[in-house]
């Protein structure tokens, strides 16, 4: 049963919406009986919540005319947090209910949000993009991220203080093209005016932000979530991985998805048929080439073992022997009786 502060705020947004509510109509919305529902206008009243009491046979409460919410007191941190949580709630496979919950919730907040606040989340959900992983995200700094924000809805070129993987810390010039949520973590894509190349960052990284004068071009048709993706993929890890894998390119990257790996053609699928489409050539098994990047190999040998599919390892050898002492280990334990 929902506790009575609950009932009381529901019973706020009830009279809210406008009109006359009778008591009886108020109880059954509630949950309560009528003396209850008068009991609860109190509360509202000692709020200094405007409740007036119309009388007659089509009497009940009603708010009085004119009297809105005052603006919500959250701070920068408090607004991106919740409105954040709300907009990648939406992406985490909502029932159509809590999909229009969702929407109706995010409205009210920034339809009472102070004006200043809401334009740069505004900005911010304008630059902001997901991956088809976004996972449980947790924002970084609010300033730095309403910044860079800012920087890639109006092409200025963005200053940031950066600590890279290695921990090597440094100052860099950026041409945000926008800002992607991706796997629990939220990065920057851009070209680092510095040396004139394309990089992704993470802006949990990022210890300071600054816009600067001037304004950049951004390319054409760019997709930062795209970029996002394809630059984890080919990041510069300690081992360079390359393998041939028989199966679907669906099978393949339930296990690897793109983020992980790159998948190009070693063979061409059997009797292809130009008429048959993209969907069943990617559902026809054939030799794929697999190319990944990664600090270590351990969590590799598990991988293959579940695609169930013929491999070959083309590179490196210590991946060979991983694979190979995996398969002892599991056949030693598979002769226990």
């Amino acid at each position: 049963m929902p506790r009575p502060t609950a009932r009381v705020l529901t019973l706020l947004e009830l009279l809210q919406s406008g009109g006359t509510r009778t008591v009886a109509e108020l109880a059954d919305r509630l949950g309560v009986e009528g003396r209850t529902v008068r009991r609860y206008v109190d509360h509202l009243i000692d709020l200094d919540v405007p409740v007036e009491s119309v009388r007659g046979r089509y009497g009940g409460y009603r708010l009085a005319p004119g009297y809105r919410l005052p603006p919500l007191m959250l701070g920068d941190d408090e607004a991106l947090a919740v409105l954040l949580g709300l907009v990648a709630g939406r992406r985490a496979g909502l029932s159509t209910a809590q999909r229009t919950a969702n929407e109706t919730a995010s409205a009210k907040i920034r339809r009472v949000l102070p004006r200043h606040i809401a334009r740069r989340l505004d900005t911010l959900l304008e630059s902001l993009a997901f991956t088809d992983q976004p996972g449980r995200l947790d924002p970084p700094d609010a300033e730095i991220l309403l910044t860079v924000a800012d920087a890639v809805r109006h092409r200025r070129p963005v200053s940031i203080r950066y600590t890279d993987r290695a921990g090597r810390r440094g100052e860099r010039t950026l041409h945000a093209y926008g800002i992607v949520a991706h796997a629990g973590h939220w990065y920057v894509t851009g070209e680092d005016a510095g040396i004139g190349e394309d990089r992704t960052l993470r802006l949990d990284r990022v210890a300071d932000a600054r816009t600067l004068p001037g304004s950049f071009e951004a390319p054409v048709g760019v997709d930062p979530a795209q970029r996002v993706v394809s630059a984890l993929a080919t990041a510069a890890y300690r081992h360079a991985v390359s393998l041939r894998v028989h199966g679907t390119v669906e099978h393949i990257r339930a296990h690897l998805p793109a983020t992980v790996a790159s998948l190009t053609e070693h063979e061409p699928p059997p009797d292809r048929d130009r008429d048959r489409g993209r969907d069943q050539d990617r559902a026809a098994e054939r030799w794929l080439r697999v190319e990944l990047r990664a600090e270590r190999l351990d969590w590799l040998p598990p991988v293959l073992a579940s695609l169930d599919r013929p491999f070959v390892i083309e590179r490196p050898d210590e991946l060979r022997h991983l694979v190979t002492a995996l398969a002892d280990r599991l056949a030693s334990h598979a002769r226990r009786t």
